[in-house]
C-alpha cells in the first residue's frame, strides 16, 4: 500500500509548488560532464561537444502503467527512470540526464513523494544519470509520472531500428517474459488480499518474477559488452511491449521478414513453472508480455561466432526477404504467422 497508517503525513498545501520542489530535488546530485547547469534555472543547459544527442520521452499513468496497491513508491521511481534509460541504450547511446515530471493528487501527502523521489534519485545514481529538470502540478485522477531521458553517442556508434538485412541474426538479451509473470503473481495475490486483508502471501517461490516486474533494471552492460566483442549491431530496441511486436517493429522498419524459433526463447526455470501453475502456454507469454527491459538486436552473420555461447546472449531466429514475411517455427517445425498481439490482449485473454 502507498502509506502506512502510522506515519505522519504533511499536506502538500503547506509547502506550495516552488518548496515542494526543492524540497524534493535536494536529493539529486550533479555528476555529469555533460551538465552545465541542471535544475534551479529556466531550462538546463548541456554541452555534448563532438557526440550526437538522442532523447526519449515516457509516460505512466496510475491505474493504466501502475497499481499502487502492490508497487512500492520507491520500485516506482527506480522503474520509471529504468523504462527512459532503457530506450537509450536501445539507441547503442549512453543515458546522462534526465527530466522528471509528475502530476498528483492531494490524497499524497508530502512522505509519498519522498518515497518516490528516492527511487528517482537511487536509479539516477547507479544508472549515473543526472535529473536536470522537470515540472510538478495537481492532478484529478492520481499519479502520473513522465520522464525524458537524453543522452549521447558518436554518430558511427548510433544504431537505429532499420538497419537489419537478409540473413542476419536475430539476438535477445537476457531471458524474456518473467516480468509479465510477476505481474500476474501479483495480481492474483491482490485479489486474496482483498477478500481476506489478513492473509500473508508466501512469495519466495516467485522472488525473481516479482522482482523483474517491481524493480526491472536496463541493461547497461550491453554496449560495453558488444565493443568488447567487436560487434556492432544492424539494428535495435528495447524489449518493452512484448517480444513478438518488437521484432515486427524491427522487421517493417528495415523492411525484411524473418523467422524465429520457439525452442532457442530464453525462459527462466522460475518462469516456466509460474506457467504451468497458471495453466498458461510460456511461449505465448514470453511472445507478448512485455515490461522486459530486454535488448532485441541483428547482427551480420559473420558476427555468429563472436556471440556464440555468451550467457547473456540468445540467438533467437534470423532476417529474411520481406516477402517471405514474418513468422515463428514451432518446436513440431510449424510455421506459424508473428502477430503482435500486445500486453493488453494478452491480459483479457489470461483473465
Amino acid at each position: 500500500m502507498i502509506e502506512n497508517k502510522n506515519q505522519s503525513k504533511t499536506a502538500l498545501s503547506q509547502l506550495g509548488e516552488f518548496g515542494l520542489i526543492e524540497h524534493l530535488t535536494k536529493v539529486f546530485e550533479i555528476n555529469q560532464e555533460t551538465t552545465i547547469k541542471g535544475i534551479g534555472d529556466d531550462a538546463a543547459v548541456l554541452d555534448f561537444k563532438d557526440n550526437k544527442t538522442v532523447v526519449s520521452t515516457d509516460l505512466l499513468v496510475e491505474g493504466v502503467h501502475f497499481d499502487l496497491a502492490y508497487m512500492p513508491l520507491k520500485h516506482l521511481g527506480y522503474k520509471a527512470i529504468v523504462a527512459n534509460v532503457s530506450d537509450i541504450y536501445a539507441m547503442n547511446a549512453t543515458p546522462s540526464q534526465v527530466t522528471i515530471s509528475i502530476a498528483v493528487s492531494n490524497r499524497f501527502p508530502l512522505e509519498a513523494l519522498e518515497e518516490l523521489f528516492d527511487g528517482f534519485a537511487t536509479a539516477a545514481k547507479h544508472y549515473q544519470v543526472d535529473v536536470v529538470g522537470g515540472d510538478t502540478t495537481s492532478s484529478q485522477k492520481g499519479l502520473i509520472i513522465s520522464i525524458t531521458a537524453i543522452g549521447y553517442a558518436k554518430e558511427e556508434e548510433i544504431v537505429y531500428r532499420n538497419g537489419a538485412g537478409d540473413k542476419d541474426l536475430l539476438v535477445v538479451t537476457g531471458d524474456i517474459g518473467a516480468a509479465y509473470m510477476g505481474l500476474q503473481i501479483l495480481e492474483r495475490e491482490k485479489q486474496v488480499f482483498l477478500v481476506n486483508p489478513n492473509n500473508q502471501p508466501d512469495l519466495d517461490a516467485y522472488s525473481y518474477l516479482i522482482e523483474r516486474q517491481l524493480k526491472p533494471e536496463a541493461r547497461n552492460d550491453v554496449k560495453k559488452l558488444l565493443a568488447e566483442l567487436g560487434v556492432k549491431p544492424t539494428s535495435m530496441i528495447d524489449i518493452s511491449d512484448g517480444l513478438s511486436s518488437e521484432v515486427i517493429h524491427l522487421c517493417k522498419q528495415s523492411q525484411v521478414g524473418c523467422k524465429l524459433y520457439e525452442d532457442k526463447l530464453p525462459l527462466d526455470p522460475q518462469f516456466i513453472n509460474a506457467c504451468e501453475e497458471f495453466n498458461i502456454d510460456s511461449t505465448t507469454i514470453a511472445l507478448n508480455g512485455g515490461e522486459d527491459y530486454e535488448l532485441l538486436f541483428t547482427i551480420k552473420m559473420e558476427d555468429f561466432e563472436k556471440i556464440k555461447g555468451n550467457p547473456h546472449l540468445s540467438i533467437i531466429g534470423y532476417i529474411n526477404p520481406e516477402e517471405e514475411g514474418m513468422h515463428l517455427i514451432t518446436r513440431e517445425n510449424t510455421q506459424i504467422p508473428l502477430k503482435a498481439r500486445g500486453w493488453n490482449a494478452l491480459q483479457e485473454e489470461t483473465e
